[in-house]
């Protein structure tokens, strides 16, 4: 790359906004970041689903998006809906000009990055967000299944001239499965505290409410939530996004709830940003010892960017940060420590209201999207420089 040129970014990405994801969001902040520092910078994505809005342009950034196959609820997930999307973004990248790549997860995305990415004689920049492997065995995934992503996921990890990780407990797991320590930089993850914020204006309802906005899978077991509502009076849950988990809410709820939780879909950051102020709480969950255990959700994040309690029920990791930065309440994933917490959190409203700023302030400190995107922007045109 001759030095009076404008850097190539290529970026592979099966989720972008206006798409509400924590994926969608970390790529947009660096293809944000990058155009910022004078990329030239094209983003290769997904067909937005429905309901999710449009998203402002960004000066030095194109994005380009093609059709792929979504579930009933939204997502792309499984293997064929996985391959809808990498079998022509290869081609695309094949056909692109670009001084580097980078890829986002899934390691079916990564390899075919890889491939063009040698074939085009370009460093390839991977940017996962966990590590994909564990999940498909948190999911009873046959071994055999197992055995190959993981085997491609290594193979994603070793081929990468720079991986991005989102946090150190990620870190530690990419190494343990075959990556090199000195090829990985730890850029954290974070939210758009220009989107979720606390000026934000909350819409209009009957009734106090709970909110869960985002991905909702075995992972997460969300409907621990509908369950730990029925021991809960006077309150509504209201769930946006989508994701396998659906269906084991909805069942819950008509058993258990009925006329109490509400299937909002997917929608914009904007919108959640507005569910989210006016909840009493956000709910965040992880299952513990399937994998997942490291997880920090982004969905704690953007609750205390709008100065909204978090509501965490899981594994350790996700509930230390919420304890120790004083976010809200970490309880067991149990229907009864859930309601119980409930109960606390809709008993402290007017102090929950007062401390909304020093919430908000710790997010803008701490889990800002901006400086995850310099971050990631800064390791990528590296990578630019020395190819």
């Amino acid at each position: 790359m001759t030095p009076s040129r404008r850097p190539r970014v290529v970026i592979a990405s099966r989720l972008y906004v206006p798409e509400p994801s924590a994926a969608s969001f970390r790529i947009a902040a660096l293809a944000r970041a990058s155009a910022d520092d004078g990329a030239d910078v094209t983003v290769l994505t997904s067909t937005a689903p429905r309901g999710a809005g449009t998203a402002a342009p960004v000066r030095g950034v194109r994005v380009r998006r093609a059709p792929v196959l979504r579930d009933v609820a939204g997502a792309i997930r499984g293997y064929i809906p996985y391959l809808s999307f990498d079998l022509p973004v290869f081609f695309r990248m094949l056909f692109s000009r670009a001084d580097v790549f980078v890829a986002e997860a899934p390691p079916t995305t990564g390899l075919v990055a890889l491939v063009a990415a040698r074939l085009r004689r370009r460093p390839l920049v991977y940017y996962p967000g966990d590590v994909w492997t564990d999940g498909v065995i948190s999911m009873g995934a046959p071994d055999a299944v197992v055995g190959v992503m993981r085997a491609v996921e290594r193979r994603v990890l070793r081929g990468a001239r720079t991986i991005l990780s989102v946090s150190p407990e990620v870190t530690e797991r990419l190494v343990a499965i075959g990556a090199d320590p000195a090829r990985i930089v730890l850029v954290g993850n974070g939210i758009d505290t220009d989107t979720f914020m606390p000026s934000v204006a909350a819409p209009e309802v009957e009734r106090p409410y709970f909110v869960y906005a985002g991905t909702m899978s075995e992972w997460q077991r969300p409907e621990a939530f509908v369950e730990a509502l029925a021991q809960v009076e006077d309150v509504d849950l209201r769930f946006f996004g989508g994701g396998t988990s659906l269906p084991a809410i909805e069942a819950a709820a008509a058993r258990l709830t009925p006329g109490r939780v509400h299937i909002g879909g997917v929608v914009s950051p904007a919108e959640s940003a507005a569910w989210m102020r006016g909840a009493v709480a956000a709910l965040v969950s992880i299952v513990p010892g399937i994998g997942y255990d490291f997880a920090r959700p982004t969905k704690t994040y953007a609750a205390a960017a709008v100065g909204t309690p978090v509501l965490y029920a899981g594994a350790e990791t996700g509930g230390r940060i919420v304890t120790d930065a004083g976010l809200g309440e970490a309880v067991a994933l149990d229907a009864a420590e859930i309601a119980d917490a409930m109960r606390r959190l809709l008993a402290s409203r007017d102090d929950a209201e007062r401390s909304r700023e020093a919430r908000s302030s710790w997010a803008k400190a701490n889990v800002s999207l901006a400086g995850v995107g310099r971050r990631a922007a800064e390791a990528v045109a590296a990578v630019a420089r020395r190819r």
